[in-house]
């Protein structure tokens, strides 16, 4: 129960009017050792409630020592806008009965009316490492009296190259403050750098591994020749499933766009988020989402990275992640806080070795789905390996040292080596004679 927690009473209202009074895992194991000041290393997945394993520590810290003349008191840094907003949200909800204020930092909006709002001194900043460093840069900023720094989804900020960027807001942050690092895996190159720049002997806490967070999100895929087939797949999908809500993830802006305008064409409420978009865009489709006025939402990994929309239960890569971690971050939109989710993915020729590279991740399989008279000539490799993935026909080796000393044949005496190509003759190396026209 919360209430084991000693949580300031304000918290407890505030927990009690959101209905919520079990805490999940990873907040039972975080709370307890955030609220004594340690630093942490924290493995957890989205969806896990992390972020009011964080967020509540903060709060109660900022109401139990009040210091009305410091600058910012608590700094979290996040990958993407979105995920800045959400952190908010969660921020206002469980401060609703304080006066704590709170403000975001983000990229997508102009700076100098952001640098007005940082004049009236939030105690809590959520921003994202390029706009904080440029407000870094122009003394708009001041992390002089920061308490506590969280870096959230840290994996995912150096996966989008700001591991210079974080290391300097850590550095520029009191060497006395509180440090919690979250992240979903700590497998990158430069995430030892990151730790050793800002941790101080972090209690280690690895909860949610990939594979236990998915064990209620059921997982297909659908073979399909090529985009054309996808696409036919991908509307008969959101026609016939039931679902509330839907992500379908593409690689690339491109597609993303593409597809957002195809499902419209088919009477499909469909909205797209992807990087070209601005900050305004983004949050009106976002609040379409919310308000029910659309039920699909077309994504790129980036962009939809933070997205937390109640309600989605459908997941459609219409083309398969890059990774097992990008993949683990898209189906985990669904099957959220204890509830089921369905994860569905349309799989080209070209795309079966890396499903197969993303089974063996998640140490799963995923379930063989056929839409009828959507089936398609690709049926899978006729031949696969121990792996999992594709065997290819061996080509013979040829002997290239053997090539290499072969002597080339000596023209007869008298005459010069001749470039010309040699008279026709019908050779049988498996092609059809080429024919001149008289």
């Amino acid at each position: 129960m919360f209430t084991d927690f000693s949580l300031d009473a304000r918290l407890l209202k505030a927990l009690e009017a959101l209905s919520f009074s079990q805490p999940t895992p990873v907040q039972a194991e975080t709370i307890p050792p955030a609220m004594e000041g340690k630093d942490l290393l924290v493995t957890a997945e989205t969806g896990s409630g992390k972020t009011a394993a964080f967020v509540l520590p903060i709060l109660n810290r900022l109401l139990s020592d009040s210091a009305p003349n410091s600058g910012t008191r608590a700094l979290i840094l996040t990958p993407t806008r979105e995920l800045a907003q959400q952190v908010m949200k969660h921020i206002e909800s469980l401060g609703q009965f304080t006066f704590i204020n709170a403000d975001t930092v983000c990229g997508g909006e102009t700076f100098k009316p952001q640098a007005a709002r940082l004049r009236k001194n939030p105690e809590i900043i959520v921003g994202t490492p390029g706009r904080l460093i440029e407000h870094l840069d122009k003394k708009s900023l001041d992390f002089s009296d920061v308490e506590c720094l969280i870096l959230d989804e840290a994996d995912r900020m150096l996966d989008m190259g700001f591991q210079e960027d974080v290391e300097r807001i850590a550095k520029s942050c009191p060497t006395t403050r509180q440090t919690m690092l979250f992240s979903a895996t700590l497998g990158h190159t430069g995430m030892h750098s990151v730790i050793t720049a800002s941790l101080h002997s972090p209690l280690t806490l690895r909860l949610n591994s990939h594979r236990e967070t998915q064990a209620n999100i059921k997982q297909q895929i659908i073979l399909a020749n090529d985009t054309a087939l996808k696409d036919k797949q991908l509307v008969w999908l959101l026609k016939n499933e039931s679902f509330e809500k839907a992500i379908v993830f593409t690689n690339t802006k491109t597609n993303a766009s593409r597809l957002n305008g195809y499902l419209r064409y088919h009477d499909i409420r469909a909205g797209v988020i992807q990087g070209d978009l601005t900050q305004e865009q983004r949050q009106h489709v976002m609040q379409l989402l919310h308000l029910g006025k659309i039920d699909v939402l077309v994504a790129t990994d980036v962009a939809a990275r933070g997205i937390d929309v109640k309600g989605i239960d459908l997941v459609i890569n219409v083309e398969m992640a890059r990774s097992g971690d990008d993949h683990t971050h898209r189906v985990g939109r669904t099957g959220r806080a204890g509830e089921t989710g369905l994860a569905i993915s349309l799989i080209s020729p070209t795309e079966w070795n890396l499903m197969s590279s993303i089974e063996r991740y998640l140490k799963t399989r995923f379930e063989k789905r056929v839409i009828p008279g959507l089936e398609g000539s690709y049926t899978g490799p006729k031949k696969l390996k121990a792996s999992g993935k594709a065997a290819g026909s061996k080509k013979k080796k040829t002997d290239k040292k053997a090539a290499a000393n072969r002597k080339p044949a000596k023209a007869p005496a008298g005459k010069r080596p001749s470039n010309r190509a040699a008279p026709s003759k019908t050779i049988d190396d498996g092609f059809a004679p080429f024919k001149r026209k008289p």
